[in-house]
């Protein structure tokens, strides 16, 4: 709708305005670029393990995170799912989660060996959906993927936070969860290998 039919239809400017922003905002597949783009910025925070850097790192990426329920519900509710979103929003998830651990890793928040393993798997599991997509599949994350991704994303941000506040122990927190996201990182993985292992032979 142009300015003049707006204006026609008795819509302000701004009333005009505001529906185009929303429209942006609200359109899956730029919300999962918008992660994707998060990450240079969580990780120049971190590169400043300060207790102002890390709190707003740890913001960055939650709201970034709640991107990733947002694109999925709004994909659904106006029928805009599309190849692009059911192959990049996974995509957007591991490269967010990954720049994370890697960071916290750097600073010693996290243990290497746990962060190899994460994120071996998600290369891994990469790799098998560009099998899977290639053989017209439904490569779509699966509950346990999504499962997964929940104990990531509530392991990170405490982790992120890491100083504490009220007297709480957000590292403590934080490594609660991180188990919790190592379990369901592996079992993901084997349950993935074990449902499309007809793909993998030779």
């Amino acid at each position: 709708m142009t300015f003049y039919e707006a204006i026609n239809n008795k819509e302000t400017p701004k009333m005009v305005f505001g529906r185009k922003i929303k429209k942006i905002v609200c359109h899956p597949n730029r919300l999962t670029l918008f992660r994707v783009a998060s990450i240079p910025g969580i990780v120049i925070l971190l590169l400043f393990p300060n207790r102002v850097c890390t709190f707003l790192a740890a913001l960055l990426f939650s709201v970034a995170a709640i991107t990733d329920f947002l694109d999925g519900f709004f994909a659904r509710r106006r029928g805009l799912e599309s190849d692009f979103g059911r192959i990049m929003d996974p995509v957007a998830d591991k490269l967010l989660v990954s720049s994370a651990f890697i960071m916290l890793s750097s600073h010693g928040w996290v243990p290497a060996w746990m962060v190899c393993i994460i994120i071996g798997r998600e290369l891994a599991v990469t790799g098998l959906r560009n099998i899977i997509a290639e053989s017209k599949e439904d490569v779509s994350a699966s509950i346990l993927g999504k499962y997964k991704t929940g104990f990531q994303i509530a392991a990170i941000i405490p982790l992120l936070f890491h100083f504490q506040y009220f007297g709480i122990n957000l590292q403590a927190i934080g490594n609660v969860f991180l188990w919790g996201a190592l379990v369901m990182t592996v079992w993901s993985g084997v349950d993935y290998f074990i449902r499309f292992r007809k793909l993998l032979r030779m």
